[in-house]
């Protein structure tokens, strides 16, 4: 911590993560006293290149940077989607499946690699179309020196499914219009208390919760 500062750094500069984390870790952040912000909140940040071949590495890569260039405790995650019949794919591509795809077509980023995906099962039966989100959340907190980090910490969820044929639902983003839930719907028609409660990131930051209670003050 820097002095009396109660900030806990969420390395994103998404302010719908911000809400959303906000909402799932409510309980836990009561009990510690800590405001949860993103990195629009500190001047002269950088963006960090996720170079990780898996998603704890690209949290930890976040969060390392956060806590560093802050001097407070920063969270991270990486999540993405892993499709059975692609191997595990997109995977920690999931955010950039259809690269310049996207720019070239016109569209949004999330549209461009969900209609990618799309076509690339286009042929794949449905009892064949098993998928899961991912995520790594972690928690680094910085050490005694400047610029240097101490505790470490990486929890995981998990949120399974299968593949639409087409999008549905008007809630979520990313691939979330996507995964049909075994109650028949996608992520993208739960409103977001009941994602909250089912999705990967949820479960991946409340099981960071108790790691949280360490910084109480």
């Amino acid at each position: 911590m820097t002095g009396t500062d109660r900030r806990l750094v969420l390395a994103t500069r998404n302010p719908a993560k911000v809400v959303e984390l906000r909402e799932i870790l409510a309980e836990a952040l009561a009990g510690t006293g800590l405001e949860l912000v993103g990195l629009d909140a500190f001047a002269g940040l950088e963006d960090v290149v996720e170079s990780g071949v898996t998603f704890a590495d690209n949290a930890l890569l976040k969060a390392r940077y956060a806590a560093r260039a802050t001097g407070l405790p920063a969270l991270a995650d990486d999540s993405g989607l892993a499709v059975d019949v692609l191997g595990g794919a997109p995977g920690v591509f999931s955010a950039r499946w259809a690269g310049p795809l996207a720019e070239a077509a016109g569209t949004s980023r999330d549209e461009a690699n969900n209609a990618l995906l799309l076509a690339q099962l286009a042929d794949v039966p449905d009892e064949h179309r098993g998928a899961g989100f991912v995520c790594a959340a972690a928690l680094v907190v910085p050490g005694e020196g400047p610029g240097s980090v101490g505790r470490e910490v990486v929890r995981e969820g998990h949120c399974r499914g299968t593949l639409a044929r087409s999008p549905r639902g008007d809630g979520g983003f990313g691939y979330d219009p996507l995964l049909v839930r075994p109650d028949g719907r996608t992520l993208a028609e739960h409103s977001a208390a009941e994602k909250n409660a089912v999705s990967h990131r949820g479960q991946a930051f409340r099981a960071l919760s108790e790691d949280l209670q360490t910084l109480s003050p």
